[in-house]
């Protein structure tokens, strides 16, 4: 039975590919040690040519260079391969070389006879210049630009690995797709390193191939003068044809396949292959080709020069260039559309009145594109992606983005809008990037200086053809969709609590009542009003504690509901409930609890404050009042500083005031409880607010 599987992996596809490597490098090493009859040393020659060939053809159609990552172990087998042909073939022309030119086979006979002529002072030269252009030509360049390529590569990982994220918590991508682009990051340094390593093969190569000719002609002469009494002038002749030919017929694949090396790693990413590339860009220029051809008519003119060869380019190149200026023009933007405008013989009606959008975004003429179905949009499908990444962050669904064009705004502005008020603009120039400096970039780009809309950022709007380089320099870079993206995803992840209404909050009660029909019965209204329940869940988003654990969150209501009726004190019992995703929200991968939390005497005013009558912070003096908040202030930029979340751990009596009136002066820093902590986390005070007071 098992011999069956074997024999049926064997004779599959996957199965078949999966052996064919192994047994072609034992072949190879074979051709080392046995003896290989000159029928099949033309095969193998012949099938050494076809592979450089097609290695050269598949370079030239690759897009970019990871999709031919398994190139470096390619030139490792060709060169393996051409070396060991040497040996074979050496073993050949040494033991037969005597009995004729096709000792060592056909195809060694044409590289020494037709492509020299028979004339072996002609062929040492021919490889000698073979060997020069690739040893010092083509390999040291490809060498030195898969060096330099494998260090902008490594510079650039932290800069492309910012933009993945930031793709991904902006919700433009998912999980899947993030996990791949930073596995295809990492290959691309290896890629180039890899590469910088094969050039060496290439290299080593070319010297062995010289020293492999000066040892065959050597042991030529010795073994046709010294075992089959040739004269010195006939062994030099035979051996050396011989040999040059052998040498051809290995350094031509070579030079090929160095060729294609070179092409691999000095192309530029695009989404066309080198033929593409080249007519667009080397020939789509109407004054450099009519300029050309201009020259060549004048050199054509010249007396003694070959009129009939420079005239005849000159007549393509200028009946070309000026076919190229005759194409149309790529259309230009087309212009804003009109606005109609509404008859002044209609009467007034309830029609008229517009609704207010909840969210919205207008955008200048310029940016249509981005969000017209027609023109296929890629704004529109990223807002998509935003939408359902915040209801599986935050647990509920935010209302629809309403879009729409605004001539009133710059050709490249846009606007966001909650409930119609403005809470955000920018500009986005498309077609072009926005190079964000996160803080520790080594370079500086051309281009127009601004700020990253989003967080404030120091950022530079660059060309197209500057990205690579931005991400070297280790700049965060996205286009404009991506920046009008982010930005409306840190609006809506600020104002979360806005975003959710009365009409989002029944319709996650419906959603919940799907699952749970008697658990929102038992809730609303024979408990608490919709209001209720609505403000509960929006002093939760206030304070970042997302709502996705709405069952934990009824059950407590409904537990409560019957003697507590206020929204705080609801609240309050909320988040002990949750207590365990609030802090694992903060500390995701630990649980000691690094905090700051308030000097006992600090501690004692404060909840004295709240005990009176007044029961807010109006008893707390001023004085105090500030020097806490400038405290709170310098501890959470030392916190940022070691890598730490801005926590401050409170009594409970405390949490409310705290936060409400500490967020309003440091709005990175968190304010939880004791009674929110779980009993499986250890505390860690870090720093003592009001010790100094």
């Amino acid at each position: 039975m098992n011999n069956t599987y074997d024999l049926k992996w064997l004779l599959g596809s996957t199965g078949l590919r999966t052996a064919a490597i192994p047994m072609l490098i034992i072949m190879i090493l074979t051709m080392m040690i046995l003896p290989v009859p000159p029928f099949l040393l033309d095969l193998l020659f012949t099938f050494n040519i076809a592979i450089a060939i097609i290695v050269l053809l598949v370079s030239l159609y690759t897009l970019k260079p990871l999709d031919f990552a398994v190139f470096p172990t390619v030139l490792l087998l060709t060169t393996l391969l051409r070396l060991s042909l040497n040996v074979a073939s050496t073993r050949v022309v040494l033991l037969h070389g005597h009995s004729g030119p096709d000792a060592a086979g056909k195809v060694i006979e044409a590289f020494g006879q037709f492509l020299v002529g028979g004339n072996y002072a002609v062929g040492l030269v021919v490889f000698f210049i073979l060997v020069v252009i690739n040893f010092v030509v083509i390999t040291k360049g490809a060498g030195r630009i898969a060096e330099v390529s494998a260090r902008f590569t490594l510079d650039a990982m932290p800069g492309k690995q910012m933009a993945i994220d930031a793709d991904l918590n902006a919700g433009l991508i998912g999980e899947d797709e993030a996990r791949r682009r930073r596995r295809e990051t990492a290959q691309e340094a290896e890629f180039y390193g890899a590469m910088d390593g094969a050039s060496k093969f290439v290299r080593g190569d070319a010297v062995a191939g010289i020293i492999i000719l000066m040892v065959n002609i050597v042991g030529g002469l010795v073994v046709g003068m010294a075992q089959h009494d040739l004269d010195f002038a006939t062994a030099a002749k035979v051996y050396t044809l011989l040999t040059i030919g052998d040498g051809l017929v290995a350094q031509i694949p070579a030079l090929v396949i160095s060729t294609a090396a070179g092409i691999v790693v000095s192309r530029v990413g695009s989404d066309h292959d080198i033929g593409e590339q080249l007519a667009a860009q080397l020939f789509s220029k109407s004054q450099a080709l009519t300029i050309t051809a201009a020259i060549l008519a004048i050199m054509g003119l010249i007396p003694g020069m070959p009129s009939f060869s420079f005239l005849l380019l000159a007549t393509l190149l200028g009946g070309g260039g000026y076919m190229i200026s005759k194409r149309p023009l790529t259309p230009e933007v087309p212009a804003p559309p009109e606005i109609p405008v509404a008859s002044p013989s209609a009467e007034a009606s309830w029609n008229d009145v517009i609704a207010v959008d909840t969210l919205g975004l207008e955008v200048g003429y310029r940016l249509i594109p981005l969000v017209d179905k027609e023109q296929a949009g890629e704004l529109l499908k990223r807002i998509k992606g935003l939408r359902k990444k915040f209801a599986l962050d935050l647990g509920f669904l935010p209302p629809a983005v309403h879009i729409r064009d605004n001539l009133e705004l710059r050709p490249n502005g846009y606007l966001l809008t909650l409930k119609g008020v403005e809470i955000g603009r920018g500009e986005a120039y498309s077609g072009m990037y926005l190079a964000i400096n996160p803080g520790h970039v080594n370079g500086t780009l051309p281009g127009a200086v601004t700020r990253d809309p989003a967080f404030g950022l120091p950022a530079v709007w660059i060309e197209a053809g500057l990205r690579e380089q931005a991400q070297t320099f280790g700049y965060t870079v996205a286009d404009a969709g991506t920046v009008i993206a982010t930005h409306l995803n840190h609006v809506m992840q600020t104002h979360a609590s806005e975003l959710l209404g009365r009409q989002e909050t029944q319709q996650l009660l419906d959603h919940v009542g799907r699952d749970s029909p008697k658990l929102i019965e038992d809730l609303v209204p024979k408990l608490l009003p919709l209001g209720t329940v609505q403000k509960v869940l929006q002093r939760l988003l206030d304070e970042d504690v997302h709502i996705r654990d709405m069952r934990t969150i009824i059950e407590v209501l409904v537990e409560h509901g019957v003697k507590v009726q206020d929204a705080g004190d609801l609240t309050a019992l909320v988040r002990v409930a949750l207590g365990r995703a609030i802090v694992k929200q903060l500390y995701p991968t630990s649980n000691e609890l690094q905090v700051m939390a308030l000097e006992p005497g600090l501690e004692r005013i404060l909840l004295q404050a709240v005990h009176s009558k007044t029961g807010d912070a109006s008893g707390i003096e001023p004085g105090l009042v500030d020097t806490l908040m400038r405290e709170a202030g310098a501890a959470t930029v030392q916190q940022e500083r070691l890598g730490l979340p801005s926590v401050l751990l409170v009594p409970a009596e405390l949490r409310v005031l705290l936060a409400r009136f500490l967020r309003r002066a440091v709005s990175q820093i968190r304010v939880i409880a004791h009674s929110e902590v779980p009993d499986t986390c250890t505390i860690k005070v870090t720093t003592l607010l009001g010790s100094g007071a």
